[in-house]
């Protein structure tokens, strides 16, 4: 089949929504989809069954697709760990850091890798679903540019142009990115989605003849703005996220802060909590008093010793400390874990620049950034009960206990290999803990566990999130809106 490149007319337009619901909508037809995108910028990325890191978005796309996840689906990751540079993932491994000059100074062997992966994801399946980044139209990029136009040409891939109505300017966004991009690029671009409309969408009948007439090719779907579906964010804590609310939490939910960190990473740890009925999760940038709060998670981070310094700077740890004086339960996942402790050490200069930082000093621990990434789907239990747990681990860090503290999990398989191991770190108080798992949340019984100790008399588990009914409902929304017979016609051969 000819395969399909879903491409927008700048950031944040809805691509990856856009290109999982059509993984899934393909899927229902039986046909054999796979997701591509040959490079994605995100701290939010997840392990594949044979323990390589790949975008979290990808991740989603295959799971929409009923496909595993592969390396090849993101063969080049860039995960920004200050704000002119990124750890460089390629096919899976970490390979260095580039600040972004030394990134797209020569792209070329980055190009190479991908259009590698690509090739090989096409022998492997009949039809790809291929997701631009950014604007397709960024012109002084655009001869380095291999994730958009490039990848539409090396796959030959038609081409579906999204924008996003919501943020205004829509017809400027359609007619200047066809009006920028060269002639033999432009011919691919076989149809638009204007994404996000607000209200009936038959009040922009005609905006859609405007945007025909100056662009020359169809309007292929007006989409409604859709609330509620929730799958896996991309690189950015959701909009619907509460972020530094005015007011203390819901008093009848259980309440949990989660610290926003400047490089905050792998965030859709929490998002089952999030869509628990019972719970309400607040992101704190600015530090604020935390006894409404029944528990304090600090997530992971992509620049551990950065983001321990942003905390000193804005005094969360005086706040935290009263916190736990005050007998409020602290989590840490990952580079929270590791920040939790007495010492983090980066002799090599994995994150920044070499040195060693004094922690908060809450877990008797200390890390020492190493040169290899560990990369890992874990299971075991919780150490003293019978609570099966499940996750995984992304992390340079290594951490090891230095005093008193009781290990919060039993490990018993890495990458469906049995081992024997422990990890993480528990006071013996049982009010701070610590793990490299992420992921963790998402399994009931951990979850369970966790909000038992935050509330005792927690019972019912009023969280409903089923992703493979995500998927379904977002396939649905989008199949119902688009022009499904010229979507199949673009990708018929022959």
């Amino acid at each position: 089949m000819r395969n399909l490149a879903v491409f927008g007319t700048g950031s944040d337009v809805g691509k990856s929504f856009v290109a999982t619901a059509l993984c899934r909508i393909f899927s229902n037809a039986d046909l054999d989809v796979a997701p591509f995108k040959a490079q994605n910028m995100s701290n939010n990325s997840g392990v594949t069954p044979d323990g390589f890191e790949i975008g979290r978005a990808q991740i989603a796309q295959a799971e929409a697709a009923r496909v595993a996840p592969t390396v090849d689906m993101n063969p080049v990751l860039l995960k920004p760990n200050t704000d002119i540079g990124s750890q460089v993932v390629v096919q899976g491994k970490v390979t260095d850091n580039r600040s972004a000059r030394e990134y797209f100074g020569n792209t070329a062997a980055w190009a190479a890798k991908a259009f590698e992966s690509l090739e090989r994801l096409q022998r492997q399946h009949d039809l790809l679903v291929i997701e631009g980044a950014g604007s397709c139209a960024e012109m002084n990029l655009y001869e380095r540019d291999f994730v958009n136009f490039r990848t539409a040409r090396a796959a030959d891939a038609s081409v579906l142009l999204v924008a996003d109505i919501d943020r205004g300017g829509v017809f400027a966004q359609v007619v200047g990115t066809l009006s920028v991009i060269p002639p033999e690029d432009r011919a691919r671009v076989k149809g638009v989605i204007v994404n996000r409309f607000r209200g009936d969408t038959t009040l922009f009948d005609d905006g859609i003849r405007i945007i025909e007439e100056l662009a020359g090719i169809p309007v292929l779907g007006v989409v409604p703005y859709v609330r509620g579906i929730a799958i896996d964010a991309e690189d950015a804590v959701p909009l619907q996220a509460i972020v530094d609310p005015p007011g203390p939490p819901d008093s009848r939910k259980v309440s949990i802060a989660v610290i926003y960190f400047p490089h905050i990473s792998n965030f859709t740890d929490f998002a089952v909590l999030e869509r628990h009925d019972e719970v309400e999760v607040h992101y704190l940038h600015h530090p604020k008093h935390l006894t409404d709060y029944q528990a304090v998670i600090l997530p992971g981070s992509k620049n551990v010793r950065g983001d321990l310094d942003w905390m000193l700077s804005l005094g969360w740890d005086e706040k935290l400390k009263k916190y736990r004086r005050s007998g409020g339960i602290i989590a840490g996942i990952c580079g929270g874990y590791q920040m939790l402790g007495e010492v983090i050490a980066d002799p090599y200069g994995i994150e920044g620049p070499a040195g060693r930082s004094s922690a908060l000093g809450f877990l008797p621990v200390e890390t020492v950034l190493r040169k290899e990434k560990k990369l890992f789907n874990v299971q075991g239990c919780l150490f003293d009960e019978a609570i099966k747990v499940r996750g995984y681990e992304i992390h340079m860090g290594e951490s090891r206990l230095a005093g008193k503290g009781l290990p919060l999990l039993q490990i018993s398989a890495r990458n469906n290999l049995p081992c024997a191991g422990t990890d993480g770190v528990m006071s013996p108080d049982r009010k701070v803990f610590g793990t490299y798992f992420h992921g963790i949340f998402d399994g009931r019984g951990f979850r369970e566990w966790f909000l038992r100790l935050l509330e005792p008399q927690f019972v019912a588990d009023g969280s409903i999130w089923d992703k493979d009914n995500e998927y379904e409902r977002l396939a649905g929304h989008f199949e119902k809106h688009l022009d499904m017979g010229s979507l199949y016609r673009m990708i018929e051969k022959g």
